[in-house]
């Protein structure tokens, strides 16, 4: 087998042990005993996974990696679950498992002909468990509205941006007068806040509104003529991929089962907008305070622009980490990625900033 097959085998493995110690760490935080049950059946499952990449490993004389915990992960795992609850930690562990989905299918694309019928089966197995676990948090997601868990990471992320370029513009025009450039960043920042807030307000209710519509239109459809209702059903079947003869059979059957065709015609409940609505603009009053806080301190612009930079670049940092050890994603390449774009943009701020000062003539006295 191939050197790049047997590298892969062995991250498989070390992710399938780690996944396992974390599920299990969940399971002693938990108090609520179904989804304490849920943590303790994954974990066993993800041992289970690990032991089929060791089997791997050890039937091509590898030698399996010593597995370790990443204390980092499970602390982090561990603040967020403090600081917000179990939705919080069952959204990044969806994207994790939706990783795990992508990998092992396109490994066993890829190295099919090298393994055996016995191997090929089990990983079927395994992909079919990591789609299972998907399930299990989309449903915890649900419960726990964590829609407006990835509110709050935009919207901090929003907030620590566009603030931080702002103030790094306005560091470029008025280099002496750092409270001023912080009153300033203050203003535009709550003015941001609102702006996201409101923006997210209409924009969910209005998108609540018209699924509402549509389930009024449905529901009148349905009782005032079942046949066409089924016909409704039939084409959206065929536009889901469905052959037609296929969904015109099971268009027929359902038309006497108004529940069941409501669940497939009928749009799901949108999120709420007021709470999401809060959760943003407070997120992103959360993000404001990082790049803003200096310029009260500071005795001159630029010296609270560095500390403004630093302490942005690291909130974007820890966020970035957060996302990427609880979701499979490099932690290096997200990092890089947020931290790179966020600076970026501070950079061409103050470009503008020292642009505007020259144009002008504009300074602080």
């Amino acid at each position: 087998m191939s050197s790049e097959a047997i590298e892969l085998g062995k991250r498989f493995y070390l992710d399938e042990w780690a996944d396992a110690e974390l599920y299990e760490r969940l399971a002693e935080w938990e108090k609520d005993e179904k989804i304490k049950a849920e943590f303790k059946r994954l974990a066993e499952l993800e041992r289970w996974h690990a032991e089929f990449w060791k089997s791997f490993l050890e039937r091509r004389n590898e030698k399996p990696p010593r597995p370790r915990v990443n204390r980092l992960t499970v602390w982090s795992v561990k603040l967020l679950r403090k600081l917000l609850g179990p939705g919080s930690v069952a959204s990044l562990l969806e994207m994790g498992e939706n990783s795990a989905i992508e990998k092992y299918f396109r490994f066993l694309n890829e190295y099919a002909r090298e393994m055996s019928d016995e191997e090929r089966e089990t990983l079927r197995r395994v992909i079919l468990d990591e789609i299972e676990h998907e399930k299990f948090f989309r449903e915890e997601e649900k419960a726990f509205h964590v829609e407006n868990i990835r509110d709050l990471v935009l919207g901090m992320n929003d907030g620590l941006v566009e603030i931080l370029g702002a103030v790094t513009g306005l560091s470029a025009v008025y280099p002496n007068n750092p409270q001023l450039v912080g009153i300033s960043g203050l203003i535009v920042g709550v003015a941001g806040a609102l702006s996201m807030a409101i923006g997210t307000f209409v924009s969910v209710r209005s998108q609540r509104q018209v699924k509402e519509s549509i389930r009024s239109r449905t529901e009148v459809l349905f009782e005032v003529s079942p046949e066409k209702t089924a016909e409704e059903l039939r084409e959206k079947l065929i536009e889901g991929g469905m052959p037609e003869d296929m969904a015109k059979e099971i268009a027929e059957k359902l038309k006497g089962n108004p529940d069941a065709v409501k669940k497939l015609l009928l749009p799901e409940a949108e999120e709420n907008e007021v709470r999401a609505a809060l959760y943003t603009g407070l997120s992103y009053l959360l993000g404001v305070v990082f790049p803003v806080t200096p310029y009260f301190l500071a005795s001159n612009s630029l010296t609270a622009l560095v500390f403004s930079i630093l302490f942005a670049g690291s909130a974007l940092a820890i966020v970035a980490t957060l996302i990427s050890l609880l979701s499979g994603i490099s932690v290096k390449k997200k990092v890089a990625e947020m931290v790179t774009t966020g600076l970026g943009a501070a950079f061409l701020s103050y470009l503008f900033g020292r642009a505007m000062e020259a144009i002008f003539h504009v300074s602080a006295l």
